[in-house]
């Protein structure tokens, strides 16, 4: 038995929760995961994991093995890249979550920039608003905006992003424009957004000197992703509250027209986020770093 390959691919299966899914993360036949987790209960003469039908749960002696075994396995990657130059040129799969404004009118357009500099980092991005679990799902980090849910992950916030409330000029004309958050309320359709984690629906938020307003006004329709409720705005189905690198080229080109200027709610932060027992790699440093840059003429880093 390959003791580190064991080690390497027992700690894939707590992260993934199942074995089907370590194997499919780690490139792997699911009976050969399975083959290697019990050659290492074997060899330690103890049980690791609870298996059922549809989760696999980790016993006490797992979860102490998994924590002591993920600092070696992070000193092992340590001495290889150490080793192999890999801190000045960084190389492997990264995984990373992103939601979709930011992904199609940000990250994107930049990543020839990203792969002439790291050639050898293949990017495996998932576009969505929809939350992920970074380590059931075998994710290096995730780029989300908003309040962090969870306190526990490592989280360096590269950005914030105003918003602006809009409407099409066809939509004005036929309901008037609103001249205070107050209006919204009379005569006016609001195209909602909502939680894909919690279905949760998000108030327009304004704020000026120190007023603070939030409006739930009638909605004809909601989504719970962001380039959907652009797209919603633009068909001229009512009033929406979205971020200005979003709407700003529409209103430049006059298709979309920014109402209730000087009521603007506070920006939107944009964080990377990862996991805190997850070792940072040199291809996922170069990442989080680059990012950095990438969103910095967006808003203002911490």
């Amino acid at each position: 038995m390959d003791q580190i390959a064991a080690m390497r691919v027992f700690a894939r299966v707590v992260e993934a929760g199942t074995f089907t899914r370590a194997a499919d993360s780690l490139g792997m036949p699911k009976p050969s995961v399975t083959k290697l987790v019990q050659q290492l209960e074997s060899h330690l003469r103890v049980k690791l994991l609870q298996r059922t039908t549809r989760r696999v749960t980790v016993t006490p002696e797992g979860a102490a093995y998994y924590e002591r075994t993920s600092r070696v396995l992070a000193d092992i990657d340590d001495i290889e890249a150490d080793l192999t130059h890999a801190q000045a040129s960084p190389r492997g799969r990264l995984r990373v979550d992103i939601g979709s404004s930011s992904a199609n009118l940000i990250l994107i357009p930049q990543l020839p920039a990203f792969h002439a500099r790291y050639p050898d980092i293949l990017l495996e991005l998932g576009v969505s608003d929809r939350p992920v679990n970074l380590i059931g799902d075998a994710v290096d980090c995730v780029i989300r905006g908003g309040l962090l849910a969870d306190p526990s992950l490592v989280a360096r916030r590269v950005a914030l992003l105003p918003y602006i409330t809009c409407a099409t000029p066809a939509y004005l004309k036929r309901r008037g424009t609103p001249k205070a958050p107050a209006d919204l309320h009379d005569g006016h359709q609001v195209i909602s957004y909502f939680s894909s984690r919690t279905g949760r629906y998000f108030p327009l938020r304004y704020e000026r000197g120190e007023e603070r307003i939030e409006i739930n006004g009638h909605a004809l329709m909601a989504v719970n992703e962001s380039t959907a409720h652009l797209t919603a705005v633009l068909t001229g189905l009512g009033v929406a509250q979205t971020l200005a690198v979003m709407a700003q080229p529409h209103v430049e080109r006059g298709t979309l027209v920014e109402i209730l200027a000087g009521w603007e709610p506070a920006p939107h932060p944009v964080y990377v986020v990862y996991p805190p027992n997850r070792h940072l790699s040199a291809k996922l440093r170069a990442f989080v770093d680059w990012t950095v840059e990438v969103f910095a003429p967006y808003g203002s880093a911490a």
